[in-house]
């Protein structure tokens, strides 16, 4: 097993929830075409993207509190570490695992009006990328359609975006039984691989388009990139 590298790979990811504010580095845009007949269309990434920092711990903050969410996430990491040394891993890698752990630790029995609720509370955490989203407007501007492509839960995603406006939302979906969480997601992760389905997916019935585009970070958004014309790493 691969134990040193997959925790390191894990324990960034869990650093990465404390980001919420970080100073944007130089991001350099692709030129944007003029619109046309088939003005194409632009998918951006929001975790780590479109915003500073990973959603999910804050929302399950707000849900479950902050101390017990922060207890589950090391629970989950320790829990996904020895499921893969076992082979017996709940996803295509130990991060799926360990976010597979940590929603039903967190959500299991969880109301869906109750999980809306702390969706309108997390509104207030989001710090925005503003080249990403001034790069999005210009998107919109030039009549192009705009789609977010997220590993981030589609619970919370529509309050978070409601104001900017965008087509569509490709996102985690979570399982739920007469309006009570499973704790199980819906669909499987929508990142990586799965991000990358989900969009070639959306391209095909959707499309042809004159012109794509892409905005996502590395290394987790590189095959959703790759699909498109125009890419930008952040």
């Amino acid at each position: 097993m691969r134990s040193g590298a997959e925790f390191g790979y894990v324990m960034a990811w869990i650093a990465s929830f404390e980001t919420m504010a970080l100073t944007p580095g130089t991001l350099l845009l692709p030129v944007l075409a003029p619109a046309g007949p088939s003005s194409g269309v632009a998918f951006f990434d929001f975790d780590g993207t479109l915003v500073h920092g990973d959603s999910l711990l804050p929302f399950l903050s707000q849900i479950v509190g902050a101390r017990r969410a922060r207890l589950s996430l090391m629970r989950a990491v320790q829990g996904a570490i020895q499921l893969h040394a076992m082979k017996r891993q709940l996803g295509s890698d130990i991060r799926t695992s360990t976010k597979a752990i940590l929603l039903r630790l967190t959500l299991a029995g969880v109301t869906v009006a109750e999980a809306r609720a702390a969706a309108e509370r997390l509104a207030g955490w989001v710090r925005w990328n503003r080249p990403v989203l001034d790069a999005l407007k210009a998107h919109q501007d030039a009549g192009r359609r705009v789609v977010v492509a997220t590993g981030a839960l589609d619970l919370y995603m529509p309050v978070l975006l409601r104001e900017l406006g965008i087509d569509d939302l490709l996102a985690t979906g979570l399982e739920e039984v007469d309006g009570v969480l499973t704790g199980h997601m819906k669909g499987g992760n929508c990142v990586r691989a799965m991000k990358a389905q989900r969009v070639s997916a959306y391209l095909q019935h959707h499309g042809p388009f004159g012109e794509t585009w892409g905005y996502g970070n590395r290394p987790s958004d590189l095959p959703m990139l790759d699909l498109l014309h125009n890419k930008v790493v952040i």
